[in-house]
């Protein structure tokens, strides 16, 4: 079974908690579109929602281009220093005014930390993925998890400085990720950010750097007969050949995922985990 590769982008401003500039979205957002374009690859942007209200020329066109649109909160909070009615209201307010570009079905949390029952937030909200844990941060998720009320967590693979890694290191890391590979990126990593006073792993391998390694890693994995999708592709994958595909899984080694519910208990079957 060929790699299913989810490449995305969290929209925000440069480098946050240390910068409030938007260099990233004026000038790094233009290339990655760019380069997506003449990739011919569709990738998911999970948007702030205020930076969509600052820029919904970009946000137009990100929808417009094919790409998809998520949601990164309001203002780029911190989600697990939010109590659960504070991140009920910011995703609800979020929520409306990302919808006015189109439809919003896939969530990431800030810092990628989002408190576990708070998918329930996402639940009443009708979103279908949630990509807010990593499998290289606690408690180091082994693979996808299945909501039995429809909604997935697809965690990332890797943290987005590895994309910014010289190339022959990180190659050898892309070879060994299981499927599926979700890769996550900033538009302010695709601008030169070396004399930003901000902390060293935001300013290394900026820039053109970061852009040619993209394009290198789009081209390594489809040489490898991989596959790309956005979030809600996937999703639709998952819901509608729920049961081949859970047949798949179990039988390639490749990938891993289990069933659960917001009780957090385990449902019917479990993957290699």
């Amino acid at each position: 079974m060929e790699k299913i590769v989810l490449i995305s982008f969290d929209v925000e401003p440069d480098c946050p908690p240390y910068l409030s500039s938007t260099t990233g979205i004026e000038q790094g957002m233009p290339l990655i579109l760019e380069l997506l374009s003449t990739e011919n690859v569709r990738a998911t942007f999970f948007t702030t929602a205020v930076i969509a209200e600052k820029f919904p020329k970009i946000v137009k066109r990100i929808v417009d281009e094919g790409h998809e649109l998520g949601c990164h909160g309001y203002r780029h909070e911190r989600f697990d220093k939010l109590s659960y009615d504070e991140a009920r209201k910011a995703i609800e307010k979020a929520t409306t005014l990302l919808r006015r570009f189109g439809d919003v079905i896939s969530f990431r949390a800030p810092n990628l930390m989002f408190p576990e029952h708070y998918i329930r937030i996402l639940i009443d909200n009708n979103y279908m993925s949630d990509s807010s844990n990593a499998k290289y941060k606690p408690p180091f998720p082994r693979g996808l998890e299945i909501f039995e009320e429809g909604i997935i967590r697809v965690p990332a693979s890797v943290t987005s400085s590895v994309l910014r890694l010289p190339w022959r290191i990180q190659k050898a890391i892309h070879s060994r990720l299981k499927s599926p590979i979700v890769y996550f990126a900033h538009p302010w990593e695709y601008v030169d950010m070396r004399k930003k006073k901000v902390r060293f792993d935001c300013k290394f391998g900026t820039g053109e750097h970061a852009l040619k390694n993209l394009q290198r890693l789009i081209q390594f994995h489809r040489e490898k007969g991989a596959v790309f999708m956005t979030f809600r592709e996937f999703v639709k994958l998952v819901f509608s050949s729920r049961i081949q595909f859970a047949s798949q899984m179990l039988s390639n080694n490749t990938h891993n995922f289990f069933v659960k519910s917001q009780s957090n208990t385990l449902q019917d079957f479990h993957g290699n985990l």
